[in-house]
């Protein structure tokens, strides 16, 4: 008789469940909270490079640090966010389980939604780097090149901290 009793009963644990496919309630909240946190990153970026050389008189060279300060805490800060609202459950939509489909809507949404956000911070960067050279000629490559790497920063590596922070669906 015992033969004919489930494998469950006999202290197995039950057989996994496939995962069911993310909602769009909970899609449309990954991508709201990606978009959200990188187009903040950028405008925060964006204002930082219009409001130092007004408040700081000073040429390129001696407010490139200060620049590059103050874009190091934006980043960690928008890093810190990206972690708190990969986990922050939403009474509505729920929490966001971390999965092929979660990750890939992540980094689809950044760069597609997103990442037209970071072209104001170009310009302006590329302004910059013509400041005190021959018209035409670019003598501060490192203002381009500070975008660059901001540019990564909200095109890969926000995603990828919000991405990693997701709740194991175990």
């Amino acid at each position: 008789m015992v033969d004919h009793v489930p494998v469950a009963f006999r202290g197995a644990p039950p057989p996994e469940e496939p995962l069911p496919l993310p909602r769009r309630h909970t899609l449309v909240l990954l991508v709201g909270r990606v978009t959200t946190i990188k187009l903040a990153y950028w405008a925060a970026l964006t204002l930082i490079e219009l409001a130092v050389p007004r408040v700081l008189d000073r040429g390129f060279t001696e407010r490139f640090p200060l620049s590059i300060a103050l874009a190091a805490v934006i980043t960690v800060l928008a890093l810190a966010w990206a972690r708190w609202q990969a986990r922050v459950i939403d009474r509505r939509a729920g929490g966001i389980e971390r999965g092929i489909p979660t990750i890939a809507t992540t980094f689809a949404a950044a760069s597609v939604v997103a990442s037209p956000g970071s072209l104001p911070l170009l310009l302006i960067e590329r302004a910059e780097s013509l400041e005190g050279c021959a018209p035409g000629v670019s003598c501060h490559l490192e203002a381009i090149l500070l975008w660059v790497a901001l540019f990564a920063v909200g095109f890969v590596l926000i995603p990828a901290v919000f991405a990693l922070s997701l709740r194991s669906a175990h």
